[in-house]
Formats: C-alpha cells, structure tokens, sequence
C-alpha cells in the first residue's frame, strides 16, 4: 500500500477512534480531517475549505431544512399531534391492534408534517404508552409500534434525509419526495398487516378497546374534521405542490411553516411561549445539522485529497457480482454502520466514498438514493444506539424496561428489511412517480 492509502485509513480509523472515546461526531470529523490533511499535504489541501464552507451555508436547497423543522415543531409544541392521535385511536378501537394501527397512521401523517423522530416517538409515547399498558397491550409490541412508527418521518417526505440524500447525490429535492413517498407508504402497510396478523394470532397482545369506552367518547366525526383534516390538507399541499412541480422545496417548506402556524392559530393555541419554544427548538436542530455538515467538509477534502476515491474504486473491483454485488455490499456496509452511527454521519461520510463507483456502473440515483434511505431509517431502530429507543426510554413508564424496548423493536428492524428487499427487487416502487411526473 502507498503512503496516501496508510494516511486514508488512518483518517477512518482516527475518526471513529474520536468518536468511540466520547467526542462529539462533528469534533471527531473535523479534527481528523485536519490532521490527516495537514500530514499528507500541509496547509495547501485547505485553500478550497472556505469556499466549501461557504458553499454550505448559501446552498439555497438547505433553507428548506429550518423551514420544515419549524413546520414540525409548531405542530408538535401546539399538541395538534395530540388531539390527531386520540381521534384516530378511537376511530381504530374496534380492531385487535387497533390502537398500534392508529398510531402507525400517525406517524404517517406526523411524519409528513413534522419529519423529526424525536418529536414524534416523545409525543406518541407520553400520549399513547400508558394507555396501551392498561388496556392490556405486550409492553414490548407497545414499545416497538411506538419506535418504528415514530421513525416513518425519515422516510416519508419532507424529510431531512432526503434533502440532504438530494444534495450528496446530485437529484432534486422534489425527485427524491416523489421516489420516497410509495416506498414510505409500502413501510407502513408493511407495519399495519403485521399488527392486523398480531391482532388475530395473539389478540391478547393487540386487544381492541372496548366498545362501553368507545362509545361514551361520542363526536367522532366532528373531531375528524377538527383534528385530522388541518394536517392532512398541509401535507397535502405542501407534498402536492413540489410533486407537481408548482413549487420549489423551499418555497414548499415556507409555505408549510406558515400553515402550520395558522393551525396552531385556529386551535387558539397560538401565543408568545408557544412560538419562543418553536423558534428556540427549531435554531437548536437547525444548528445541530449545519454544524455537522461544515465539519464533515475538511473530512471529505482530505479524503479526496489524498485518492480516497480510487481506493474505494479498487476495494469494489473485488467485489462479486458487479453492479448488484456492489449495492448489496453499501446496503449491508449502511446496516452495520446504522448501529453505531447517526444517520446524517453516514450520509456525509460513507456515501460520499462509494457513489464514484456507482456513477460509473451507470446507476439510477434516485432508486439508490431512496434505497439508502429506506437504510438509514433502520438506524434508528438498531440497538445499541438507536435513537428512537433512547427517546422512548427517556419518557417510559417504570414497567417499560429496556429489555422491553429492544426486544419491541427486533420484529420492527425485520419488517424494515422486508421493505428494503421489496424496493430491490421492485425498483419501480421508487422510480414510477417520478417518471409519470416527468422528472
């Protein structure tokens, strides 16, 4: 091996040494970027880190991020999620799993509305847990509904993810939100048969609500309008107008943070500590994905650089089975990653590595793009450090152990898989909408 290719490895490696010992992610980028460069090529490798930087921060696709993130927040702090989750709950109480279907369609509709997994899986969690525990609910089938439906906003559009896949992989916004969005639906199905096949195999761990308390709620049809329709007509529009080429993502994402404002003002929860604490949650995201992205730059420059590229190219060249060998081997490589590392490092930093290779096969970006995001959303689920099982932990009840939570969220990871399989073996799933739109 060349010196350069030691230097590469020691970048990788340096890195995740950095993070191992309890450096934050974006630290541990940024100095082994720096470092390593400095090595291999002295201060000249980082003349063109300024106009990178700048690059990121003027990129006019990624005013869409705190846009959407406003969007979710205000429709989360204004307990909209709330009152939508209790009136679809009672419209789903009849069923055997009634009340996890409900809350998978939930997390659709929040996840087209807010697209933030910690949002949605706290709120759900506080709303829905105890209730599922004292109507009889497996802790464990309670726990895993909640996470996995909590994350469907990874993969539903307007997502984060997306966006920045978009970014990485050179497609527009609106040609990912329109890939992603049957393959988020399929997810869901995919979640919904299992719960209706729990209900009927083992409907002592799904039980239906029973009817006395169904029927003492009343107003169904009144708070379906109240609660459900505001949000539904959003992500109609806000989805409607990108798909169908009306609007740019941004000018979308301004017009969904409007929206979602002027739900909050028709429920009469629209006040001064409201919207501090939705300007004060949205900066603290908005910043947190920023500042990963500027520090994953002098990473990346060095690993260019110093001919990061042709190595992957030769490590792919080994690999059996061509053109699909390879995009098993990124699926498996994301998986595995998913586990250890958050999905916005991965995006930035393996990624990057391996998308030379698959220009060069001549693959269709968009089914990539959407399969790595259908990947990455797995991450969340993946113990040990899956996100969404911290976040439900953090609000659990004393009965909810972490035993519970994790064993909640295997039979989840395995559905998740089944949908990856479905969108590989199937690529139209992705690439329909897109082309009957004409992108």
């Amino acid at each position: 091996m060349s010196g350069n290719e030691w230097l590469i490895l020691a970048l990788i490696g340096g890195f995740l040494t950095l993070m191992m010992i309890g450096v934050p992610v974006a630290i541990s980028l940024a100095v082994s970027g720096f470092t390593v460069g400095f090595i291999g090529f002295g201060p000249m490798l980082f003349s063109l880190l300024p106009a990178r930087l700048y690059g990121v921060v003027t990129n006019y696709t990624m005013l869409a991020i705190p846009l959407f993130v406003f969007m979710g927040v205000m429709l989360e702090k204004s307990r909209v999620a709330e009152d939508m989750l209790e009136t679809i709950g009672r419209l789903m109480g009849p069923v055997n799993g009634g009340m996890g279907i409900a809350i998978v369609i939930v997390g659709v509709l929040m996840g087209a509305s807010t697209g933030i997994v910690g949002a949605t899986v706290v709120t759900v969690a506080m709303l829905t847990l105890p209730t599922l525990m004292r109507r009889g609910y497996a802790p464990s089938i309670a726990s895993g509904t909640i996470c996995a439906s909590g994350t469907l906003g990874q993969i539903i559009p307007p997502s984060l993810v997306l966006i920045l896949l978009a970014e990485i992989v050179g497609e527009s916004v609106g040609t990912l939100f329109a890939a992603a969005f049957l393959p988020g639906l399929v997810l869901a199905l995919v979640y919904v048969v299992f719960l209706l096949i729990l209900g009927r195999w083992r409907p002592s761990w799904v039980p239906a609500i029973p009817a006395g308390e169904r029927a003492a709620s009343g107003g169904l049809g009144r708070d379906l309008l109240r609660t459900v329709l505001p949000p539904l007509l959003l992500m109609m529009a806000v989805l409607g107008s990108i798909i169908a080429g009306i609007a740019a993502p941004t000018e979308a994402a301004s017009m969904g943070a409007l929206g979602s404002a002027l739900i909050a003002l028709a429920a009469r929860r629209m006040n001064a500590t409201l919207l501090r604490e939705t300007l004060h949650g949205t900066l603290t995201i908005t910043a947190m994905v920023f500042f990963i992205l500027l520090c994953a730059q002098p990473f990346a420059l060095a690993f260019r650089g110093l001919g990061g590229d042709n190595l992957v190219h030769e490590l792919f060249a080994l690999l059996p089975g061509g053109e699909i060998g390879a995009v098993l081997f990124l699926m498996l490589l994301l998986f595995v990653l998913g586990f250890f590392l958050e999905w916005i490092e991965i995006s930035y930093i393996a990624l990057p590595m391996f998308l030379p290779v698959f220009h060069g096969y001549g693959t269709d970006m968009v089914w990539l793009a959407t399969l790595v995001a259908m990947n990455l959303q797995m991450s969340f689920l993946t113990p040990p450090f899956g996100w969404a099982l911290f976040f439900l932990k953090g609000v659990a009840p004393p009965g909810i152990t972490t035993r519970h939570i994790y064993l909640g969220a295997l039979p989840f990871v395995l559905l998740q898989m089944l949908a990856v399989m479905i969108l590989f073996f199937v690529p139209e799933v992705a690439t329909w909408l897109p082309k009957a739109i004409g992108w």
